[in-house]
């Protein structure tokens, strides 16, 4: 090493944060299991693609030229979709990004954030980045969020409260009670509350409107979705941040780069805002076949988290990364959970048919021989 390597001041904060377990690609899965028919179901991408209405409109794209910084005609329409108005909005290149500049944002080092475990390992990246230190709360055996012990911890009064809901990677969703009670919990204490709803469209009718619910607590809040999951825009990463007012909504803007979010996502957010009918439908496909799945592996014993997504969280027995090595072997992608006190767990996306058939037979068989 030279001197000037040896002198070398890094971020440490950033330096020693632990890995974002982000996946296989399909070339590293076929070199591994020597198969060319992979079934990819780590991602929780949408196996139906995208609606025609979005491959249509990008016919027409011209990728000489920058696109609007400001996402301006993508803000109207999420503004006029959410009855809220554009410039409380905030578009960013994926809602990680978006977790990003709101960590940026709100956050010095010292301060603390709130999270649960298992958590989406963004939420706690990021703040470990901004220097912040990392509280989590364990799920309770049923799968359930442990509602009591948020509310403990939220009179603390971290700086930033990062929750999902429906629950990557577990499943479930808050009713409309318990975002109540988690809202009251942080009322007064001047805590951002984030509520990641990545998942959102898969979560049906009875999931709690969080705009109105925040609002009325009168907190300071963040909603962030995304167009990687149910429209099936993953590949161009397009997602945005609600804000509970226009100076958040500055603020987050101001905490991430410029032309940020490409100009095919912009014009591919806009046809698939515009096509409820096939995200709906798509939906309703997944519906049936996550269904299936569960009954499928409760049937031969495991236990699998109620899900109100495109995945399913499931209880191996064993050691997940010993399972996820042998379904690679035969050719299917899944994600083992490695956070600690979850390493039985693995994360299965709801994929065809036919994959979760495969799946299932796999995992029956890897159980059967261990």
């Amino acid at each position: 090493m030279s001197d000037a390597h040896a002198r070398l001041r890094l971020n440490p904060h950033v330096a020693a944060l632990p890995p974002y377990n982000a996946g296989l690609s399909l070339d590293v899965a076929r070199r591994a299991s020597g198969r060319d028919d992979i079934a990819r179901l780590a991602s929780n991408e949408n196996p139906d693609g995208c609606s025609p209405r979005v491959l249509d409109a990008l016919r027409g794209f011209d990728p000489s030229r920058y696109a609007d910084p400001a996402c301006t005609a993508l803000r109207e329409a999420i503004g006029a979709f959410l009855g809220a108005a554009p410039d409380r909005i905030v578009c960013g290149n994926g809602s990680e990004e978006l977790i990003a500049a709101i960590s940026r944002a709100a956050l010095e080092p010292g301060r603390d954030v709130l999270t649960v475990a298992p958590s989406f390992g963004l939420h706690e990246i990021e703040p470990l980045a901004a220097g912040a230190r990392v509280r989590k709360v364990a799920m309770r055996e049923d799968f359930g969020f442990d509602l009591a012990a948020l509310e403990d911890a939220l009179r603390n009064g971290p700086a930033l409260f990062f929750l999902s809901s429906p629950w990557n990677p577990v499943g479930p969703a808050l009713d409309e009670a318990g975002l109540r009670r988690l809202a009251e919990a942080a009322q007064g204490l001047g805590t951002l509350f984030v509520l990641d709803e990545a998942y959102f469209e898969y979560g049906g009718d009875a999931l709690p409107d969080a705009q109105r619910i925040l609002g009325e607590a009168g907190l300071p809040f963040v909603i962030l979705r995304t167009f990687s999951k149910a429209y099936g825009l993953a590949g161009l990463r397009v997602g945005y941040a609600l804000a509970s007012d226009t100076a958040l909504a500055r603020t987050i803007a101001a905490a991430k780069t410029p032309f940020n979010v490409n100009g095919a996502a912009q014009i591919a957010a806009l046809a698939a805002l515009a096509d409820q009918d096939w995200m709906r439908a798509s939906v309703a496909k997944l519906e049936v076949r996550r269904t299936w799945l569960a009954e499928g592996l409760e049937a031969a014993g495991f236990r699998v988290a109620p899900s109100r997504t495109n995945f399913l969280f499931v209880d191996t027995g064993g050691d997940s990364a010993e399972a996820a090595a042998a379904l690679l072997s035969e050719g299917i992608i899944v994600k083992p959970w490695r956070e600690a006190g979850f390493e039985r767990f693995l994360r299965v996306t709801i994929g065809t048919a036919s994959d979760s058939e495969r799946f299932l037979t796999a995992l029956i068989r890897w159980r059967d021989q261990t």
